[in-house]
């Protein structure tokens, strides 16, 4: 079965998003409507392009010698369950990339997720997303307990480091903001405390 995701947004390197340097996804579509989100533009779940989940592997692996993972968010990412999780199993099966998680799903309801999942798809191996993350950064943004660092933008979000691959310590020290301009001019400001123009 062929998978699709909506993209937003593809940065082939970055140094903000963790560990090393990374490709960056951001998929389109977010509900979770978190007062104070710095990336709005990827809140509609119209917009952004549909791009089947062969092709963006292709994409990042097209990219591994100079990457050393893969830095997903959004939108938020698990609002495209099976596309994303297909995604993730490959990455992690047919590469050595790392894959990092960003989402506004708390630790607790990405588990319950799981379960829902799991009990209508019973015949669906691909069926968590855990397994194939080394970093999850959960729970959603909430600007009264702001930090903006260690790529928690605020206080309430937890960071679960669910292999052994990367510690605390390689979340330190990373630059909070990134402003890259590609070839045709466009402007991509990342990282956990970007810039506003």
């Amino acid at each position: 079965m062929s998978h699709t995701l909506r993209l937003h947004d593809f940065l082939p390197i970055s140094h903000a998003n963790g560990p090393g340097n990374r490709t960056v996804v951001w998929l389109q579509g977010c509900s979770l409507g978190c007062p104070g989100c710095f990336n709005q533009d990827t809140h509609s779940v119209d917009g952004g392009d549909v791009v089947a989940v062969d092709d963006l592997f292709t994409r990042i692996t097209s990219l591994s010698d100079s990457i050393e993972g893969v830095t997903i968010s959004g939108g938020e990412p698990l609002q495209q369950f099976i596309p994303i999780v297909a995604l993730l199993h490959r990455i992690k099966k047919e590469t050595s990339l790392s894959v990092l998680v960003f989402s506004g799903f708390t630790w607790n309801e990405i588990q319950k997720m799981e379960i829902a999942h799991r009990n209508r798809h019973a015949e669906n191996l691909l069926n968590s997303p855990l397994p194939y993350i080394d970093i999850l950064i959960a729970g959603r943004y909430d600007p009264t307990k702001r930090v903006a660092h260690d790529l928690y933008g605020s206080a309430n979000q937890t960071v679960h480091f669910l292999t052994d691959r990367y510690t605390l310590a390689d979340l330190a020290c990373l630059p909070e903001t990134e402003v890259v301009i590609s070839l045709d001019g466009d402007v991509i400001v990342s990282g956990i405390d970007p810039i506003e123009f």
